[in-house]
């Protein structure tokens, strides 16, 4: 793999799923990271090439059991892209031997780890934990409310992709007191990539092609995700209602948010102006003028996130669109713009925000 002395090193456990595989091709572009350590459990001992023929990776490393002592022999920083319940796994290990983590998975999004276990019951039944202290300590990795908090932690856990472009439309409205706490609704369609590259049934392409369809209706896990950021950030308990659709596309996320303005006169010029106040040292999210509305074609392969919004002086609704490519600024991406952070690189260092069109 290539070297140089300048450089960090970095493992990227889970390397062949789509998570990891994103990561991957940033870090091949990227000016100041090195890979060092491709783990996985189910691919361990094989070639890069036998996997992922289409992405070399410089002398065709072989992928090895991610164990602790073996990562940190090799990586001062290590990206997991691991189902939930599996990271937390190793997690332990690896802060005591001084690697610095970025989970891209749900363990640590949590700051109690009681709540973590109600929300993700099966994994928590599968694989006990006792590490509530590192639950605790984990920074919530959205990199435009908690940067310098990440640039400072040893355990960032990534956003998921549907709480990044909700949150990222709502929580300056929240911050400023501009809207109701109660009645938020969050309306998202997503491409099938965000749901992992293991074979499931309606993900194939005769399920899910030439068709819409909700799913996770009532009690979706991005759900608590949401409230747990935004309550933190309006400095009351939220309670909002989330509903995901699953699209026939790839990638790509939209999120629409509705809620009601405390003052029904504010503009859709106004709310643009509190948007454009909250990003304004923030590259990696554009707001469009009022009027244009974002499409996920215009993120695709990139970690921008573009936000648009309108009010409504009918009903004095206020909606916030945001689009993300789930794979990108919805994971991997926002997963190595904290690398960034952590590494006192430029947030934007090695990262797409132009898209190849169409």
């Amino acid at each position: 793999m290539a070297s140089s002395a300048s450089s960090h090193r970095v493992a990227v456990i889970g390397a062949s799923g789509y998570g990891g595989l994103q990561t991957l091709r940033l870090l091949q572009d990227h000016p100041s990271f090195r890979v060092t350590f491709l783990g996985g459990e189910r691919s361990s001992g094989k070639r890069w090439s036998e996997l992922t023929p289409f992405l070399p990776l410089p002398d065709d490393p072989v992928v090895r059991v991610p164990e602790p002592d073996a990562i940190a022999a090799a990586a001062d920083f290590a990206v997991l892209s691991l189902p939930s319940g599996l990271a937390s796994q190793l997690v332990p290990g690896l802060l005591e031997r001084g690697v610095r983590v970025v989970d891209l998975s749900a363990d640590y999004r949590y700051g109690r780890l009681e709540r973590w276990q109600e929300v993700y019951v099966s994994e928590a039944l599968q694989m006990p934990r006792s590490d509530a202290d590192l639950c605790a300590e984990a920074v919530y990795g959205l990199p435009e409310w908690h940067g310098d908090r990440i640039a400072a932690a040893r355990l960032v856990a990534a956003p998921g992709c549907f709480p990044t472009a909700s949150l990222l439309g709502l929580l300056p409205f929240l911050k400023q007191g501009l809207v109701d706490v109660g009645g938020i609704v969050i309306d998202a369609k997503t491409g099938t990539s965000g749901g992992g590259r293991a074979a499931k049934e309606h993900l194939l392409l005769a399920e899910a092609a030439e068709a819409v369809a909700p799913y996770g209706v009532v009690g979706h896990r991005h759900t608590s995700e949401i409230e747990q950021i935004a309550s933190q950030v309006a400095g009351q308990q939220i309670q909002l209602q989330f509903t995901p659709h699953l699209m026939p596309m790839v990638r790509g996320l939209l999120a629409t948010v509705y809620c009601r303005l405390r003052d029904p006169g504010l503009t859709a010029d106004d709310c643009s102006t509190v948007l454009h106040s909250a990003y304004r040292h923030s590259p990696c999210v554009e707001v469009l003028p009022v009027g244009t509305y974002p499409s996920t074609k215009w993120v695709r392969h990139t970690n921008r996130a573009l936000l648009s919004v309108q009010a409504d002086g009918r009903t004095g609704q206020l909606i916030v669109m945001g689009v993300v490519d789930n794979l990108i600024k919805g994971q991997a991406g926002q997963g190595v713009q904290c690398l960034n952070l952590m590494a006192g690189l430029p947030v934007t260092s090695g990262l797409p925000l132009l898209p190849f069109y169409p």
